[in-house]
C-alpha cells in the first residue's frame, strides 16, 4: 500500500512548498458567514469526467456538482460553482476564494499541513485491470517475464511498474482507450491504473470478460477540502456527508456517473469517524 503515494511524494512536498511561499492564508468564511450568504462556493474541476464535465448546455456538471448541490441545500443556501484546475484547487481555499473543493480530493499528510478535510465522499482503487482467463491472484504475480503490462505513457503507474514489476514486459501506449483495446485484443496481460474510471473504457467491449482483482494495490480517500482552522465548516459538512452516506445518496450518484458500485466502502477510512 502506498506506492503510489511515495512515488509521487516529491512532488506534492514541492507543492506544499509553494503553497507555502505563496499568497497569505485570507479569512475563511466560517459556517455562520456562509449561511448569512445565502450561497456556498465549491471548487470543481470541469475537466475531470465524470466527477466534473461540461454538459451539452456548456454547464459544469458530475458527481461532484451533484453531491455539492445537495450539501448545499442540505445547508438551506444556494451552490456557486468555480471552475478549477489540480494546481490550483489547494491556492483557491487557503485565498478563500472558493469555501470547499472537490475533484478527487486525496487527503495525504502534505496536503494535511496546508488545508483540512472532510470526511471522505468517495474512494479511487489503485488496482489491476485483466481479464478472467488468466491465472493471477495478486498484483505481485505480475513480476514475469511472461507477461505483458500495458500502461499510458506518462501516467503514474508505468513507474510503478516499471521499479516493482521490473521482469515484466512493458507496453506504453498514448491514451486509455488504446490500452484497454490492448488487453480486449489479447496483446497485452494487465494493466495498472485507478479502476473506477475504467468502466467507461471496458464497457466498449462488452464481449470481453473482464477482472478487476480483489485486493488493491492502494485505496486513496477523498472529501472536500477546506481552509485550514475553519472548523465550524468542517463539522457542518462532515454531518451532512456521514447523512448522504447513511441515506444512500452517494452511492445513487456514484453508480449514475460511474456506472456501477464504488469498489471501496469510504466509511472504512480511519478519520471516517474522527
Amino acid at each position: 500500500m502506498k506506492l503510489i503515494k511515495a512515488f509521487v511524494g516529491a512532488f506534492v512536498m514541492a507543492g506544499t512548498a509553494i503553497l507555502a511561499l505563496g499568497p497569505a492564508a485570507a479569512h475563511a468564511r466560517s459556517l455562520d458567514e456562509v449561511m448569512a450568504s445565502k450561497k456556498l462556493i465549491v471548487g470543481i474541476n470541469p475537466n475531470f469526467p465524470p466527477l466534473g464535465v461540461y454538459n451539452d448546455k456548456n454547464e459544469i456538471d458530475g458527481f461532484d456538482v451533484d453531491v455539492s448541490r445537495k450539501i448545499a441545500e442540505m445547508l438551506g443556501v444556494k451552490l456557486e460553482i468555480v471552475p478549477v484546475g489540480s494546481p490550483d484547487r489547494i491556492p483557491f481555499v487557503i485565498s478563500n476564494k472558493i469555501d470547499a473543493v472537490m475533484g478527487a480530493m486525496t487527503r495525504t499528510d502534505e496536503r494535511a499541513k496546508v488545508i483540512d478535510f472532510t470526511v471522505p465522499i468517495h474512494t479511487e482503487v489503485l488496482g489491476v485491470l485483466t481479464t478472467k482467463d488468466k491465472p493471477y491472484k495478486e498484483w505481485t504475480d505480475l513480476n514475469n517475464s511472461s507477461v505483458r503490462m500495458v500502461e499510458v505513457r506518462g501516467a503514474t503507474p508505468v513507474k510503478l511498474v516499471q521499479e516493482q514489476l521490473p521482469k515484466a514486459q512493458l507496453l506504453l501506449l498514448d491514451n486509455y482507450p488504446d490500452a484497454v483495446r490492448a488487453l480486449a485484443q489479447g496483446r497485452a496481460d494487465a494493466m495498472i491504473d485507478v479502476l473506477d474510471f475504467m468502466r467507461e473504457h471496458t464497457n466498449k467491449h462488452a464481449n470481453v470478460k473482464w477482472h478487476m482483482m480483489q485486493t488493491p494495490i492502494d485505496v486513496y480517500y477523498c472529501g472536500m477540502g477546506v481552509q485550514k482552522g475553519n472548523t465550524s465548516l468542517a463539522e457542518r459538512l462532515n454531518g451532512i456527508i456521514k447523512e448522504l452516506h447513511k441515506n444512500g445518496f452517494i452511492d445513487e450518484k456514484w453508480e449514475k456517473w460511474f456506472g456501477g458500485p464504488m469498489l471501496h466502502d469510504p466509511r472504512s477510512s480511519p478519520y471516517y469517524n474522527k
